[in-house]
């Protein structure tokens, strides 16, 4: 088995990379498993060459065989594209760069299933999970207000949704109109075949 460290951009980053389910995805069809998360804290902090602090860490406290950032692409604080993001993060000491488009709580919107677990509404079906307009949050935030079912704070909303409703990023790779969780599935599987 490789060993895996994540470098994340926030805690709901860090509670999908935790998740047992997503652990245990990766250690079955990736042949990963993961050694640490550092969690740099959201709120843009991965926009400035401080990842590389959080890099340095991530292989000082936990030597994995490989370093994982996944990031928010964020393109009104970081960066207009993911070609330009990946360079403001850089590849010192960095294994593998992956970007949610927009923020990734796009992938909770591809998860066709556990949308319908969330919002009670068994034909939902979100067409551009990535491209709604605003960011992702708010769209969660509208159709919660839509069905009476409110997502409450980011934070807790990402525990529930990951715990209680079943979010798999593999599903929202799935999704005809998600290529960035399908980047990330692809990719870390493929980085456990290296």
């Amino acid at each position: 088995m490789v060993t895996v460290g994540f470098v994340v951009e926030g805690p709901s980053d860090e509670m999908l990379v935790n998740s047992k389910s997503f652990q245990d995805w990766l250690r079955e069809d990736c042949g990963l498993v993961v050694s640490s998360t550092v969690n740099a804290g959201g709120n843009g902090q991965m926009c400035s060459s401080e990842i590389t602090a959080f890099v340095r860490k991530l292989r000082r406290t936990a030597s994995p065989d490989r370093v994982v950032v996944l990031a928010d692409l964020d393109p009104e604080l970081c960066a207009p594209c993911i070609t330009k993001r990946k360079e403001r993060i850089g590849q010192e000491s960095i294994d593998l760069i992956l970007i949610a488009r927009k923020a990734m709580e796009s992938w909770f919107l591809a998860d066709t299933e556990a949308m319908r677990r969330w919002t009670g509404d068994h034909v939902f079906c979100e067409p551009r999970p990535e491209a709604p307009p605003g960011m992702p949050w708010d769209r969660l935030k509208e159709i919660g207000r839509h069905t009476g079912r409110g997502p409450g704070g980011k934070i807790r909303f990402a525990r529930k949704f990951i715990r209680d409703h079943g979010f798999d990023v593999r599903r929202a790779a799935e999704h005809p109109d998600c290529p960035s969780a399908r980047y990330f599935v692809e990719r870390l599987c493929a980085l456990g075949a290296d």
